[in-house]
């Protein structure tokens, strides 16, 4: 009987050893559990994804405008490289004035003038290259030349023969209409399902319900592309082409009279001026685009 007390002391302080040892590497067993994302309040959820998007655009933002400061401390001249501050400062007093809203308005409306043409002649010049062959045999050689061609000579060419106020909306269309001929003959070539096609035809399909329901359908996505892509072309091509002809009211004018002035603060804010608005277009294309997707 001793021995089997002394046994079962023995067992029970085992169990205790075990326990504590248990309690020992577990220090976090009796613990609330950190709470799942899919619990939490639904206005945390709805406000997350925003400021996942605000901070993939301010810390990007914040570096580059902090190398920028850098560079301009290390340079020390104004001339060359000015601050951020000073620049921003220079932007704020643009702002103010009617003349800045009334150049960057009608830079705009000449830009999407042109783009707006130059799409829709690279969208029905891709529909007849594709199935139109001497159509295809003419165009074809001029959208490879156009593309070929640079920016500046394009420009200097068309001002010979193209009033100033309209050269802008006409190198915008010149820049844009070969990108999206382009993407829409590639687009009618591979994403249009020829099964699809075939048993339209098989069935006596009316061609407009081919066209609408398998058709556009198909190059869409290329379209949304490729606009988004010729519309930011455009628009530094459109940009350059106010520089070198100079309308009246134009962001191009007011680039070059600084660059002649040596006001580089000025030139700095000009340019930060294309670069959001030619931002807010783009981003404004692909709202648009992805609301009509959605219908």
């Amino acid at each position: 009987m001793p021995a089997e007390n002394k046994q079962a002391g023995c067992a029970d302080e085992n169990s205790d050893l075990y326990a504590g040892a248990n309690s020992t590497k577990n220090p976090d067993k009796d613990t609330k559990p950190d709470m799942n994302p899919d619990e939490y309040p639904k206005s945390v959820r709805k406000i997350r994804p925003i400021l996942r998007r605000i901070l993939k655009i301010l810390i990007p933002l914040a570096f580059w405008l902090a190398v920028w400061q850098i560079v301009s401390m290390l340079v020390d001249i104004e001339l060359l490289v000015p601050s951020v501050g000073v620049v921003i400062s220079v932007l704020f007093e643009l702002w103010q004035t009617s003349e800045f809203w009334l150049s960057a308005l009608l830079s705009l409306a000449r830009v999407l003038i042109g783009f707006a043409v130059g799409t829709l002649l690279g969208f029905v010049c891709g529909f007849l290259t594709h199935y139109v062959k001497p159509a295809r045999i003419l165009l074809e050689p001029l959208m490879k030349v156009i593309r070929a061609v640079p920016v500046a000579s394009f420009i200097i060419l068309a001002l010979v023969w193209i009033e100033t106020d309209a050269l802008p909306s006409f190198i915008a269309a010149a820049m844009a209409a070969p990108m999206v001929w382009q993407s829409i003959s590639g687009a009618l070539a591979s994403d249009v399902d020829p099964k699809l096609l075939e048993f339209a035809r098989v069935y006596t399909i009316p061609r407009a319900k081919i066209l609408r329901g398998i058709i556009l359908p198909s190059v869409l996505p290329a379209f949304i592309s490729s606009a988004a892509g010729a519309l930011g072309f455009a628009w530094k091509s459109g940009i350059a082409a106010e520089v070198i002809c100079q309308p009246l009211y134009s962001i191009g004018r007011q680039l070059q009279n600084a660059k002649v002035y040596y006001e580089t603060p000025r030139v700095f804010a000009w340019t930060c001026t294309v670069c959001i608005l030619s931002i807010a277009l783009e981003h404004i294309l692909k709202l648009a685009a992805a609301r009509y997707g959605k219908r």
